[in-house]
């Protein structure tokens, strides 16, 4: 295996030169030559240049397929000419920042509450953001502190549980963390502390591994939550994509708050946090008793223009659907060229994640990251994405997929011919043991 995984690494240090001279250059003034975590790699991270239609080039010439769509904030993949043109059009024709009120914000709220079934919403300038008012909005509504998370989930930059509550997370004192799709778990969560003012979730985690909840587990969110009073928050920071009306609207769940964020600004940064106008009018400026919710960009012209555009022009409903229909097929497809590996592939619709379980899990034996991450071989999982970036493909090295709608048929196609030819050339190291099998 050490070979195989050496002799990957040389032939990208030998093919990514530039790249490598840029990050002793970003040394200088960025720690660790890094300003965004999750775009981290050893040796050293490609730079990318430059992005049309489905596709990415590196500093050093190198052309790829972009699976990875910025995390999947980039649903509408690169340079999308009517995405473009309302981006051309605001700048020329309104301006960026105003300084005031606008239509715009109006006009672009009515559609995503009525797109995700939301009373009121109002804008933020992230995913991050928008968790981090909606949860003030529950403590507040509620009178109360505590707020149940699960492990694997990523609510936002200072709001992760990957492990439990990371170090760098706000108020760490007043979270209690559960399995995710664990209902016993949370039943006594809730039995053991009686002041909860919300359960955050994600129906399908993202970056924990693309692991989606099971029914069981939402309908127990949703009930413990009414019996104890507290509020369910449906995080649709990534999920909003898995079909027109999000999650919620697949799996017809009734979430008290949902926040959103990524694609919805048509490639500018973007957040909104909605739901219930009983819990929204903590917000409201015209009462004394209000919550401030002030941010310099929440209500930029370049965002409103462009995150309406696409969501009532391009990400329309059959456009949602055919997308993460054929994410279902791809799925199915790479299982079936994995088979007889140890790899595999969890997710829905057009997220997914590329696992590789020394213990021969197989995707429906996965219900939370605690079930694969430690039995993930990571060489191995290196050795993929080295031998799939020769071979034309942008993946993340921690496996998530995220697909835009300009890839073709044609590229999805290829993606999966190039993993069978990555298993048939490593079968020697990625088979099955047949203990397992």
């Amino acid at each position: 295996m050490s070979s195989a995984l050496d002799a990957a690494t040389t032939r990208f240090v030998a093919n990514h030169p530039k790249s490598a001279e840029l990050h002793q250059g970003a040394l200088a003034s960025l720690p660790g030559g890094n300003t965004r975590t999750a775009l981290w790699t050893a040796p050293f991270p490609i730079s990318i240049a430059r992005g049309e239609g489905y596709k990415v080039w590196d500093e050093d010439g190198n052309e790829y397929n972009d699976f990875v769509s910025d995390l999947t904030a980039g649903l509408y993949g690169h340079s999308h000419p009517v995405l473009q043109q309302a981006l051309v059009q605001a700048i020329y024709t309104i301006g960026t920042n105003l300084g005031g009120t606008t239509k715009y914000e109006q006009r672009y709220a009515s559609l995503l509450c009525e797109r995700f079934g939301l009373d009121l919403l109002r804008f933020s300038n992230s995913g991050t953001e928008a968790n981090i008012h909606a949860l003030a909005a529950a403590r507040r509504f509620t009178g109360r502190r505590k707020v149940i998370a699960f492990r694997g989930a990523y609510h936002g930059s200072v709001l992760a549980f990957a492990n439990g509550v990371a170090a760098n997370n706000v108020d760490p004192e007043d979270w209690i963390v559960c399995q995710y799709n664990d209902v016993v778990g949370l039943e006594e969560a809730f039995q053991a502390n009686k002041e909860v003012a919300a359960v955050i979730l994600e129906a399908a985690q993202g970056s924990g591994g693309s692991i989606p909840a099971n029914p069981e587990f939402l309908d127990a969110v949703r009930s413990l939550s009414q019996e104890a009073g507290a509020l369910f928050i449906l995080d649709e920071v990534m999920t909003s994509r898995l079909g027109p009306g999000g999650l919620k609207g697949v799996l017809q769940l009734k979430p008290d708050l949902v926040t959103l964020g990524k694609y919805l600004g048509g490639g500018m940064p973007f957040g909104a946090f909605g739901g219930r106008a009983d819990i929204l009018s903590v917000y409201d400026p015209r009462s004394s008793s209000s919550l401030a919710h002030s941010g310099t960009f929440q209500n930029n012209a370049l965002m409103l223009n462009a995150g309406f555009i696409g969501a009532s022009q391009v990400y329309t409903a059959d456009v949602a659907e055919a997308l993460n229909r054929r994410g279902d097929e791809l799925r199915a497809a790479l299982n079936k060229a994995f088979e007889g590996t140890i790899f595999c592939v969890t997710g829905r619709g057009s997220l997914m994640c590329v696992h590789a379980p020394k213990n021969g899990l197989r995707p429906q034996d996965i219900a939370c990251k605690d079930d694969v991450a430690p039995f993930e071989d990571l060489d191995l999982k290196k050795l993929f994405w080295l031998e799939m970036l020769e071979a034309g493909f942008w993946l993340q090295l921690r496996g998530s997929i995220a697909l835009n709608i300009q890839l073709p048929d044609e590229v999805l196609s290829a993606f999966v011919d190039a993993v069978r030819g990555f298993c048939k050339k490593n079968i020697g190291i990625i088979a099955l043991p047949s203990s397992l099998t």
